[in-house]
């Protein structure tokens, strides 16, 4: 039997107006029930208990007890450990394990605030063994949304696939773990999408942002020998940043990593699952305004697009999962037509786009090499001046392919077109910084870009404090287009392309001569 303790606050004494000085305590603990005593009347009453577990003779429970601690108090705690037995026609059942007594300060006073006591009640049985663990909780009072989901985990059930399930533990001071969350089981699958739960911060990491949390992936079986897949590590502030942008995590099995095995990468991936009906995502479709993405593109595109003749524009999409296989794809539709991907103007993008958010699953990794290289593809065929191609890239920050799409740039140099960049989202953008030339003129294997052909804006600078969409949008296509005029020349210049000859200078047609009896008609209407 084992458990853990933090300190912390309950009942309807608040932290920050109580009259009497306290520490918030939290007591995690693994099937038990808590009795605390009152001090007027010395009579015991039932505090809180665990939720149960099956099949397991080693428990660890995510439910808490919260406390008030006081120093100069005498704070008795009785801990009384029972067996839960359903039977059938709904009997419940419970046997008496064991107990173990301590008191609140005795917890906090001991090394590394962990106490460890042997179970006792049972007269020549040995019950097992009790361990606390104390910790003062911070007053970061945030709460947090999460859902994930997992890809190509491994297969673990002989005659199916795995039903996995997600264990969260937060790091302690003395680098053990205390576990802090668990997700429902997804049965027989190894994809799956586990539901959005809401959790406290200081569950996860007490107020501090940069703590360890590992996290567990197991595929669940019914005696409760559940099957250990893998594992990973993140923190809170890296999870908060992911929720934006997309961030994959690699589950590893340290016992097949272990054997060195070449052909060992992993045990599949989780992510964060992003849902653009969520507003957590940066895709998400607010019925009151357009999101980041959505504005960049209008406001880049209606400019843009006065410049193209025909006003068909192909619209591409990269990290997805297409339907109906379900396969990633970096250089998708967004109409859902691989052989004619083009749209009708702006709004016909801006269509696509929001059309192609209900049938796709946001996915990783993040390619940019694949859009590139279809630009390039239409670009390196028509090399004469007499078209010019400008690739628009909206992206959260996150590249995967940084070295493919070095490569990439430099091979577009050479050709008739632009790439502008613009970021979305809270990231740092160091990676966007560097494939824009401006400060050093971006290499690949010892090969430099012929040109600058790159432009890369983060958009959040541009957007107006006061909440006028109009003018954000004003002000970023203003950035982002400021360079595509000298790239233009730049590349007709040394390509020695020149002018062609003026179009005869327009002559408007005389008006069509009007009857004089239509005009009549006219006028007395």
């Amino acid at each position: 039997i084992s458990s853990s303790m933090n300190m912390a606050f309950i009942g309807d004494a608040d932290p920050f107006t109580a009259a009497i000085p306290a520490t918030k305590v939290e007591l995690t603990v693994s099937f038990c029930v808590l009795y605390t005593q009152g001090i007027a009347n010395r009579e015991w009453r039932e505090f809180g208990r665990t939720e149960v577990i099956d099949n397991t003779l080693n428990p660890d429970f995510v439910r808490k007890f919260i406390l008030d601690y006081f120093f100069e108090e005498r704070q008795n705690l009785p801990f009384c450990l029972q067996l839960t037995a359903l039977l059938f026609m709904c009997l419940h059942l419970q046997d008496f394990l064991g107990q173990a007594f301590c008191t609140l300060g005795e917890i906090v006073g001991s090394l590394g605030s962990r106490l460890e006591k042997p179970l006792i009640g049972i007269p020549g049985k040995k019950c097992g063994t009790f361990i606390v663990r104390a910790e003062e909780l911070s007053n970061c009072r945030e709460s947090v949304m999460l859902q994930f989901c997992g890809n190509k985990l491994d297969k673990k059930d002989f005659f199916g696939k795995s039903d996995p399930f997600l264990v969260f533990y937060r790091s302690n001071e003395d680098g053990s773990f205390t576990i802090c969350h668990k997700t429902e089981v997804v049965k027989n699958t190894l994809d799956p999408v586990w539901q959005a739960f809401k959790i406290p911060v200081r569950a996860l990491c007490n107020g501090d942002y940069d703590r360890s949390i590992k996290v567990e992936v197991y595929d669940w079986d019914r005696d409760g020998g559940h099957d250990f897949i893998g594992e990973f590590s993140t923190s809170y502030r890296e999870m908060s940043r992911s929720q934006s942008q997309f961030h994959i995590y690699e589950v590893l099995n340290p016992k097949k990593k272990g054997k060195k095995k070449k052909k060992y990468l992993n045990s599949g991936t989780v992510s964060f699952y992003c849902n653009p009906s969520q507003p957590t995502s940066l895709h998400y479709m607010s019925p009151y305004q357009l999101n980041d993405y959505a504005m960049a593109l209008r406001a880049v595109g209606e400019i843009i697009q006065d410049y193209d003749s025909d006003k068909m524009f192909p619209a591409l999409g990269f990290g997805a999962k297409l339907p109906p296989d379900g396969r990633v794809s970096h250089e998708f539709a967004l109409n859902g037509n691989p052989q004619n991907p083009y749209c009708n103007g702006i709004e016909g993008v801006m269509e696509a786009y929001y059309q192609s958010l209900k049938s796709v699953r946001l996915y990783g990794p993040t390619h940019f090499s694949p859009v590139i290289n279809h630009v390039a593809r239409y670009a390196s065929a028509v090399m004469d001046g007499s078209q010019y191609f400008i690739l628009l890239i909206i992206s959260d920050g996150v590249i995967t392919d940084m070295a493919q799409t070095k490569e990439s740039i430099v091979n577009a140099a050479s050709l008739p077109m632009s790439i502008i960049i613009v970021g979305v989202g809270p990231a740092e953008f160091d990676e966007m910084i560097e494939l824009d030339g401006d400060e050093e003129r971006i290499s690949s294997q010892g090969r430099y870009a012929e040109r600058d052909i790159v432009q890369f804006v983060p958009f959040r600078d541009y957007i107006d404090r006061r909440g006028n969409h109009i003018l954000s949008m004003a002000r970023l296509a203003k950035e982002v287009l400021a360079e595509i005029p000298d790239q233009f020349l730049s590349y007709m210049r040394t390509r020695g392309i020149k002018p062609g000859p003026l179009p005869p200078p327009y002559t408007p047609c005389p008006p069509p001569a009007i009857h004089p009896l239509l005009t009549r008609r006219v006028s007395r209407i």
